[in-house]
């Protein structure tokens, strides 16, 4: 119905903005990936919509890219997932992130998103798996169990999944585990 918005940003207060439309004000919820890069208020900005329509409420959803939006929408149709859910998730994680987890069938990043439990981040990696762009996971240089182990082990251990590959490419190629661990961690502390 409403597919995009272009006006000036009139207010902003998460996860809430309102954009005025030639005087028409649309309150929209955006994920805080688009929050962030909002520019000030009283600028002019384009966001892309969904609009839902419940017997309670008329709810529009904005995104400043496609990809978000398109990820929005696939994750709407899972069972059991709404657009607070769906919000949720792109807020926690960005497009890359989710595509990374899906492909890696790695839960424990989708549990650490507000409201999502161990059965709706099962459910999630199951329906979402191939379908979400696979250029959009990214490569992290993960090439070995061991490596997977390594950037496992670091992430448990509080460093982001960045911080995890950049470490990952300072090692061998060959180097096992427990090596791998201890020479991760002191390239990280310095």
């Amino acid at each position: 119905m409403i597919g995009r918005l272009t006006g000036t940003l009139a207010h902003k207060a998460p996860p809430q903005v309102l954009i005025d439309v030639n005087g028409v004000g649309y309150e929209l919820d955006v994920p805080m990936s688009t929050f962030y890069n909002l520019p000030a208020l009283g600028e002019r900005l384009t966001l892309l919509t969904h609009f839902v329509v419940r017997e309670d409420a008329q709810l529009l959803f904005g995104f400043l890219l496609p990809e978000e939006r398109a990820t929005f929408r696939q994750l709407i149709r899972i069972s059991g997932v709404g657009p607070r859910t769906a919000l949720a998730i792109l807020s926690g994680l960005s497009v890359a992130d989710l595509s990374q987890a899906v492909a890696r069938q790695e839960s424990g990043r989708l549990v650490k998103v507000p409201g999502i439990g161990k059965k709706t981040a099962e459910r999630l990696l199951l329906e979402l798996k191939g379908k979400l762009a696979p250029e959009l996971a990214g490569d992290t240089g993960v090439t070995s169990d061991a490596q997977s182990d390594i950037v496992q082990a670091l992430v448990a251990l509080g460093y982001n999944e960045r911080e995890a590959a950049a470490a990952l490419k300072a090692l061998p190629q060959d180097v096992g585990v427990s090596e791998g661990i201890k020479l991760a961690l002191k390239a990280l502390s310095r």
